[in-house]
């Protein structure tokens, strides 16, 4: 099930406090904004991962997960669901422990991808709304 309380517990609680956020940029407008915001207030390092590199939150951005010099624990997808299958296999081969598709973003191939490569997977599901929940 790709809404699993148990991954999602996991995630926010387990895996790590390094966020990569696919899409993040400094659009205000934008979901990913007040989404990175929030995790940040939940103690997460949101890095922005965006074709324009933009510091956003405080972070230096970067244009691919593949360009983030360090390890990131997470990858949170605000890409739409057509978007976000690639961006999922970029998270395995980049090493993060658990990939995270927003509200309204759902592949079930390549939860099946993820999932079958050891990671966790959420889908359809904001990381806003569960963090504090928890």
């Amino acid at each position: 099930m790709y809404g699993d309380p148990a991954t999602i517990r996991r995630i926010l609680t387990q895996h790590g406090d390094t966020w990569a956020v696919v899409g993040l940029s400094n659009n205000s407008d934008r979901a990913a904004y007040g989404v990175a915001r929030v995790l940040q207030r939940f103690g997460k390092r949101v890095i922005p991962v965006h074709p324009k590199a933009e510091t956003v939150h405080g972070e230096q951005g970067y244009p691919s997960l593949a360009a983030i010099p360090f390890p990131v624990d997470v990858v949170d997808v605000f890409v739409n669901s057509a978007l976000a299958g690639p961006v999922a296999d970029e998270a395995a081969a980049v090493g993060a422990r658990a990939v995270w598709f927003q509200l309204g973003v759902v592949d079930e191939q390549a939860f099946d991808r993820t999932t079958s490569a050891g990671l966790d997977m959420v889908m359809d599901r904001c990381p806003a709304i569960e963090i504090p929940a928890l």
